[in-house]
């Protein structure tokens, strides 16, 4: 199927219909069929079962809780960096944020302002800044943690549509990731504000995070706040922070300064949690 058909497809599927479907059978005790549609998951896309806490397939009630599983410890080692990875992935772009438009794919920008839901003040933090996005493939690991230090002070659910968010559809897609649903969250931390948004996609059921819980359902057609100017919630670098139900993509953004990204990073390229992503200059 080519790129075009595949994206224009898209636009004629009952997206939310399809997602709150998938949400449901991911979450059901299927007893053996959901054993062998795990096994089956695990055999078409080579998820590598060595890696997780629990290797034992057969253990995992729910395909969500197989899909969210954790890793053994040790498998994901910090790197001594200023910034590390926050997932597992592959880097979809990164770099400056031209004023306040952020590279999406060969002929496709959007602005930070729809990105955080409309808030031009917030948006305003990180003009001229820098940006990353990455996206989590099906046999990924789909916990999210730190990058860096940060103090939580607001979550924002943003309500939209729900494309697929592989590079096709990044790729013909207009401001995909401002027009998909997400949760932007706000930390600031020793080097200023920073963004890390979690952007939601066809099947994928919900977004959750350490700190609230599942975030979507219930879905609103109405931007939702939260503010925690009043509580200290404080999460250290390589600190799980939320996980996806089903995958999607992450985005961050970084306020203007020195802020030099890996030598090794390009798009394209295959990342893990806890690498090194970016040096203060």
């Amino acid at each position: 199927m080519s790129d075009r058909l595949f994206v224009w497809m898209q636009y004629l599927l009952p997206k939310v219909a399809l997602t709150t479907l998938a949400g449901k059978a991911a979450s059901a005790r299927g007893g053996a069929l959901t054993e062998r549609f795990i096994r089956a998951f695990v055999d078409r896309y080579g998820v590598n079962m060595s890696e997780a806490a629990n290797p034992d397939i057969a253990s995992y009630a729910t395909f969500n809780e197989f899909f969210t599983r954790p890793l053994k410890a040790g498998a994901r080692p910090l790197a001594k960096a200023d910034l590390i990875c926050p997932v597992d992935g592959a880097i979809s772009q990164y770099g400056p944020i031209a004023k306040d438009q952020i590279f999406q794919a060969k002929g496709h920008h959007y602005s930070t302002t729809a990105l955080v839901g409309g808030d031009a003040q917030l948006a305003a933090q990180f003009d001229d800044g820098h940006f990353a996005t990455i996206y989590l493939s099906p046999k990924d690991y789909h916990r999210i943690h730190m990058p860096c230090d940060g103090r939580l002070t607001r979550m924002i659910y943003v309500p939209g549509e729900l494309f697929s968010v592989n590079p096709a559809t990044a790729r013909g897609v207009p401001g995909l990731f401002a027009r998909n649903e997400r949760v932007v969250c706000v930390f600031e931390t020793v080097n200023g504000p920073f963004v890390l948004t979690l952007v939601g996609a066809t099947i994928v059921g919900s977004m959750a995070t350490v700190w609230h819980g599942v975030v979507n359902p219930p879905r609103s057609k109405q931007v939702r706040e939260w503010r925690y100017d009043d509580q200290k919630i404080e999460l250290k670098k390589g600190q799980e922070m939320g996980r996806f139900l089903l995958g999607s993509t992450v985005v961050m953004l970084f306020p203007k300064g020195g802020l030099q990204f890996n030598e090794g990073w390009a798009p394209a390229a295959p990342v893990r949690m806890g690498e090194a992503m970016a040096k203060q200059g």
